[in-house]
């Protein structure tokens, strides 16, 4: 409440915000945790994976004892011991064709934070049917990048190859532990200005971070 930008009105904004939260590895960690401590009133976990032991280097929401046990599960466990005022809303299966409408319906905000284009593609779909805004995460090895999409400005124009990119596997390759730290909390930040009332900075640009050469840019998409 102590920023200018946030204030009382943008506290309270954030209390009775919802967000839908889709996948929760690298990525999902560090943005639950950061909308779970900002006060955000309800969130929506939408993970089918569990805990594997290759996850804990860069996935901090779990430890060793977590290995095998649902990510939903684990991370409503530890998100709840930090911010018992948040409520917490499971989707195991996942964000699927026969449930996405449905649920990105539910909330106010999309994060994603998966590791595929066919999901983001079928994110982007609904979210302009809906008019709802999403925040766009992806990481590969020491790097990764962020945008905002919200009707005007689609993923579209990002990747138009839909036909060959969604047919795609999900992301299997190495990454650094921190880049998903520094992607995440990048779009953390994006989606608690957006509901706090403010005007999201990556809205028809992209963020671009390299933490090889510490090289960081935003471009106008």
């Amino acid at each position: 409440m102590m920023l200018a930008e946030i204030g009382e009105t943008g506290q309270r904004r954030l209390m009775e915000s919802s967000v839908l939260i889709v996948g929760l590895g690298g990525l999902g960690c560090p943005v639950a945790l950061y909308l779970a401590g900002a006060g955000v009133g309800r969130i929506g976990l939408a993970d089918a994976d569990s805990v594997s032991e290759t996850n804990l280097h860069r996935q901090l929401l779990y430890a060793d004892g977590d290995v095998g046990r649902s990510k939903c599960e684990a991370a409503r466990e530890r998100l709840a011991a930090v911010a018992p005022h948040c409520r917490f809303e499971l989707h195991p299966q996942g964000l699927i064709p026969e449930n996405v409408r449905e649920l990105i319906a539910c909330y106010d905000l999309v994060v994603d934070c998966c590791d595929n284009y066919a999901t983001r593609f079928m994110i982007d779909d609904v979210c302009a049917e809906l008019g709802k805004t999403w925040v766009f995460g992806a990481i590969s090895g020491y790097g990764g990048m962020v945008s905002v999409f919200n009707g005007l400005h689609r993923y579209d124009s990002l990747f138009p190859d839909r036909e060959s990119l969604g047919g795609e596997p999900a992301s299997s390759g190495a990454v650094m532990g921190p880049t998903p730290g520094v992607v995440g909390s990048v779009e953390a930040a994006e989606a608690i200005k957006i509901l706090a009332g403010s005007k999201p900075a990556l809205a028809g640009r992209l963020f671009t971070a390299d933490l090889l050469t510490m090289n960081f840019q935003t471009i106008e998409l």
